[in-house]
């Protein structure tokens, strides 16, 4: 019966109850700077929120990016961590190769050709009899932004394996296939054919198990300028980027969400109480225009308030308003009192479907269901010039 990969226990916390992750003894984005991202979409300062991601993006951009080589013992992990920086066997801090030679514990590598990434040699996975979930627990490969699965000879169950886990943790996986140079000179095919052959077989077996195709490279340890080499440092420069930028990104965008979905679900209290005359100032509760303005300035994206961002970022004044969805002011009357119009006539009787057939005899649930579709869209259209902002101002080296 073939085993089931499962996820290694995580020993990092999260702040959230998504898994983003933050480290305990982050300097990057510890607790406390989360706090002061909070604080700032909280009190819809952009410019602080900007202020506070540049310091972030500075720290990012020299942050140690961390590379896990693993697959099967004999399969040239080793041979293949010297070969991508470009050193000898014979070099006094290659990693140490040969037949007997068995990597037991991992090992840490560096390489000026990656600035600041640390690249690590993992024991193979026939070191030991442990299981697949007991390896990737053990070798904490949820701790490395990238993983490079290394084959030879034969494309394993436990490649599959470890391929089905990477996917499974939202790791970037590479499938590197070494030792070409034995494969062209014992193969009766042509090259062309052999690599074809091989790129074939990784697929198929990864296909049947249902992993998405990662990028595959076919390379000689001993000729660390042939075949896909290159293609292959290029692609990990690219990687090593973008693991810096999008991850911050993505827990970026996860802090700001989370911060203005609570805003939204405090708003949702005060409607579901009829206070948002008193908690807001709104004048006419009914008037859905009314709501949607005072909405946007309580959220920070009143047109005011988005010119004055726009003029501190040296933007046109337009530059945020594309992403505002206005929805409420195209769909109602410019004094926006079509909620009350539809409590002071039978209009309501003309509705279809079983919810306004129900507001038909409880106005104060159609009152409260226009609101929050208003208060939502408001919340959406924040998200979208965050998310701009966002984007637009970490630009790593």
């Amino acid at each position: 019966m073939e085993e089931t990969v499962g996820f290694p226990k995580d020993k990092q916390f999260t702040y959230f109850s998504d898994p983003i992750f933050i480290h305990k003894d982050s300097n990057i984005l510890s607790v406390e700077v989360v706090e002061k991202i909070k604080t700032a979409v909280e009190g819809k300062d952009w410019i602080e929120v900007v202020s506070i991601v540049k310091d972030i993006q500075q720290k990012v951009s020299i942050s140690t990016v961390k590379i896990a080589v693993t697959g099967d013992s004999g399969n040239g992990m080793s041979s293949f961590i010297n070969a991508l920086r470009l050193i000898g066997h014979e070099e006094e801090d290659s990693a140490p190769t040969g037949v007997v030679r068995i990597t037991k514990e991992p090992a840490q590598y560096f390489s000026s050709k990656f600035p600041n990434v640390e690249l690590w040699d993992l024991p193979g996975t026939g070191v030991t009899a442990q299981s697949m979930e007991n390896y990737l627990e053990e070798m904490k490969l949820d701790n490395y932004d990238l993983v490079i699965i290394i084959a030879s000879e034969q494309f394993s169950s436990n490649h599959v394996k470890l391929a089905k886990a990477m996917q499974r943790m939202r790791r970037r996986f590479y499938v590197v296939w070494t030792k070409l140079d034995r494969d062209l000179s014992s193969s009766p095919l042509l090259e062309p054919q052999l690599l074809q052959s091989i790129q074939k077989n990784i697929w198929e077996n990864l296909q049947k198990e249902g992993v998405k195709e990662p990028p595959i490279f076919l390379v000689s340890n001993i000729d660390p300028l042939a075949h896909d080499f290159q293609k292959l440092r290029e692609m990990l420069q690219e990687d090593i980027f973008n693991s810096r930028k999008n991850g911050l990104l993505e827990t970026l965008f996860h802090i700001c969400d989370k911060t203005i979905n609570d805003k939204v679900e405090a708003i949702k209290r005060s409607i579901y109480a009829d206070n948002l005359s008193n908690d807001f100032g709104i004048m006419c509760p009914d008037n859905l225009r009314e709501c949607q303005k005072v909405f946007q300035q309580f959220f920070g994206v009143d047109d005011k308030t988005l010119q004055q961002v726009a003029l501190n970022m040296r933007q046109p004044d337009a530059y945020y308003m594309d992403a505002k969805q206005s929805q409420v002011t195209q769909i109602y009357p410019q004094d926006g009192s079509a909620l009350s119009r539809v409590y002071d006539s039978g209009i309501q009787l003309l509705f279809t479907g079983f919810d306004s057939v129900y507001c038909c005899f409880n106005s104060r649930h159609y009152r409260h269901t226009q609101q929050k579709r208003v208060l939502d869209e408001v919340a959406e259209e924040t998200k979208k010039i965050l998310r701009k902002i966002l984007k637009d101002f970490i630009i790593l080296p």
